[in-house]
Parts: structure tokens; C-alpha cells; sequence
């Protein structure tokens, strides 16, 4: 009776030989890319630990949880990251000016508001941008296509992460809360912005005057008031607007378009201020 014979085993894909000579043959065929495929969307990836990760998105599991809060996470380091929030640690410092990030990527991302980099490029125009995201939205704007609807009101959008937080008015969900207070936010550039009335940051400076601010948006209006300019203009009445998102409100006039649902009558409105003194006083 022969013996057990020993199988060699590629430590990148798994896959297991006869003889370490196969085993060799394998490896220099393909150089460390062997391609390990996901059986439900059959995208491929050279390492095993990618391909496990690579599933959570089909399976929905979230295995590491913050002991502090109820949020879990898909990996370990996005775990990480987040209790941060908790711990008020920002370990990458900007050394030009000193602000300091809870992330690598974030840090970069800053650093480029110094150097005037801006790498990514739009192939259909001549544009430039800071941030990859940046250039995701843009590209959305090239597309009539508006391929995300929501299933409640029909209302549809040029990008998923766009229905997703259009979807929150809805649910009513505010995922993004303030450690200091119990305010709670939809997104999470609101609660950023929310911490500065904490923090006193107001990094928005006018170069005009000495006067800095909270938003960038609060800039842009103030910096009007330097030029007087009213670059939006309506339409449908010729009404225009020192920024887009005032036309943008204003437009709903025309439209009767009422994107704000109370989540205990069903009523919709077109502003939020609306919907939230219309909770205060009816819908507690």
C-alpha cells in the first residue's frame, strides 16, 4: 500500500500540485496573478484575503463591531478608522498647516488644497479634479441617464449614493451623530460641518477682507457681496441667484416639486425648515 502522497500548495490561490515542480511551473507561469473568481459576479483577485473581503459584499456580514456603538464593519481597518470618532484621534498631520485627519487618504486629499494638484481628469472634457469622487459626480453630468429611482416617491438620480441619502428624507434615518451632543445627521459633511460650531473652526477665510466662516457655501455668498454677482439665473422667470442652491429651492415654485416626506402623516413639502416646524407643531 503506497503512503499519503504530499500535495504542494500555491500560497496565493490555494491551488494544490502533485510535485513542488508543477507547483514551480505554476508560479512562473503566472507570477503571482493567479486569478481567484468570485462564483456570484466572477470578479477575479489574486489573493485570497481580497476575495474573502470581496464577498461580505454579496453576504451582507459585517464582522467587526465597535464596542462602543452598534456599527459594524466589513474589515478591520475600516473598524479602525471609526473608533477614531470615538477617541478623538487624528494621527495624520498636515505639515504645512497642521490640521490633522483620522485618515491617510484624507490627509492626501487635504494636502492638495496647498499644492493645487488636482489628478484626476475627465476624458470628455477638459476638466480637473482633487478628489476621484469629484470627478464621479462631473462624469454624471455628461449622462442624461438618471438609472437609481427611489421606490417611494419615483423621484430618480445620475448616481446610487445620491438616491441612497435622497432616500434618508424618506426613512427618516441619520446614521452621522455628534459625540459631544445628541444631534444627529444625514450625511456626514453635515456633522463635519455641525463639529465646528463645537471646534470655533471657521477655515473658510475671504481673501477680500479678513473675515472667515464655518461653510464654504457661507464664503461663496459672502464673497457676492463683494462683487455683487447673481450668476444663477431661473428660466421659467428670469429671477436670479448668488448660488445655485437658492435657484435650486426657488425652481420648486415652478415645479411643485415637494422632495421633504413627514414620516407620520405623509405630507410632503418643498423646504425642510417646513417639514421640521411642521413636525414641532403637528406631528410630534
Amino acid at each position: 500500500m503506497h503512503g499519503v502522497r504530499q500535495l504542494h500548495t500555491c500560497k496565493v490561490c490555494n491551488k494544490s500540485f502533485k510535485s513542488q515542480s508543477y507547483l514551480k511551473r505554476h508560479q512562473l507561469i503566472y507570477g503571482g496573478d493567479c486569478q481567484l473568481t468570485c462564483v456570484l459576479c466572477k470578479k477575479s483577485f489574486t489573493k485570497q484575503c481580497h476575495l474573502k473581503k470581496h464577498q461580505r459584499t454579496h453576504s451582507g456580514e459585517h464582522p467587526f463591531n465597535c464596542e462602543l456603538c452598534e456599527k459594524s464593519f466589513t474589515q478591520q481597518g475600516h473598524l479602525k478608522v471609526h473608533q477614531r470618532t470615538h477617541s478623538g484621534e487624528r494621527p495624520f498631520i498636515c505639515n504645512l498647516c497642521e490640521k490633522s485627519f483620522t485618515q491617510q487618504g484624507c490627509l492626501k486629499e487635504h494636502q492638495r488644497t496647498h499644492s493645487g494638484e488636482r489628478p484626476f481628469n475627465c476624458d470628455l472634457c477638459k476638466k480637473s479634479f482633487a478628489q476621484h469622487r469629484a470627478l464621479k459626480v462631473h462624469r454624471s453630468t455628461h449622462s442624461e441617464e438618471s438609472p437609481f429611482t427611489c421606490s417611494v416617491c419615483n423621484k430618480s438620480f445620475k448616481l446610487k449614493a445620491k438616491l441612497k441619502l435622497h432616500q434618508r428624507t424618506h426613512s427618516g434615518e441619520r446614521p452621522f451623530n455628534c459625540d459631544l451632543c445628541k444631534k444627529s445627521f444625514t450625511r456626514q459633511d453635515y456633522l463635519k460641518v455641525h463639529q465646528r460650531t463645537h471646534s470655533g473652526e471657521r477655515p473658510f477665510n475671504c481673501d477680500l477682507c479678513k473675515k472667515s466662516f464655518a461653510q464654504h457655501c457661507q464664503l461663496k455668498v459672502h464673497q457676492s457681496s463683494h462683487s455683487g454677482e447673481h450668476p444663477f439665473t431661473c428660466s421659467v422667470c428670469n429671477k436670479s441667484f448668488k448660488l445655485k442652491y437658492y435657484l435650486k429651492l426657488h425652481q420648486r415654485r415652478h415645479t411643485g416639486e415637494r422632495p421633504y416626506m413627514c414620516g407620520v402623516c405623509n405630507k410632503y413639502f418643498s423646504l425642510k425648515r417646513v417639514l421640521k416646524r411642521h413636525l414641532l407643531l403637528y406631528c410630534r
